[in-house]
């Protein structure tokens, strides 16, 4: 995911952001679904007690995902649009990592000492 982001920044960055948003977009919606259900499947397996919260930031992001991509088969790789879209997954990233899944990761490093 990070890479994605990473590569949509370097293109709009050197004016090509554009070609690259439907990638990303695209990327994402899959990216999602896929690491989403792997990462609460850890969970269920260690049994973490914040489960159902975490769950959900996960479905509201893919809903968050969904609407861009929404957006992005009505208005076209706008501007504005890949605005949108770089701070949606920087915000994600910086929360959703530094506290929700380091808080999971704490939970399985704790069960396993």
């Amino acid at each position: 995911m990070i890479q994605a982001i990473n590569r949509l920044l370097e293109a709009c960055a050197a004016g090509k952001g554009r070609d690259e948003l439907s990638g990303t977009i695209d990327f994402l919606t899959q990216y999602t679904r896929t690491h989403f259900i792997h990462e609460e499947e850890l969970q269920v397996r260690y049994g973490y007690p914040d489960y159902a919260n975490h769950k959900r930031f996960h479905e509201t992001f893919i809903k968050v995902v969904e609407r861009l991509a929404a957006r992005l088969k009505e208005e076209g790789a706008t501007p504005q649009l890949m605005t949108e879209i770089n701070k949606q997954m920087v915000v994600w990233l910086l929360n959703h990592i530094k506290c929700e899944d380091a808080r999971v990761a704490e939970h399985i490093q704790s069960l396993q000492s």
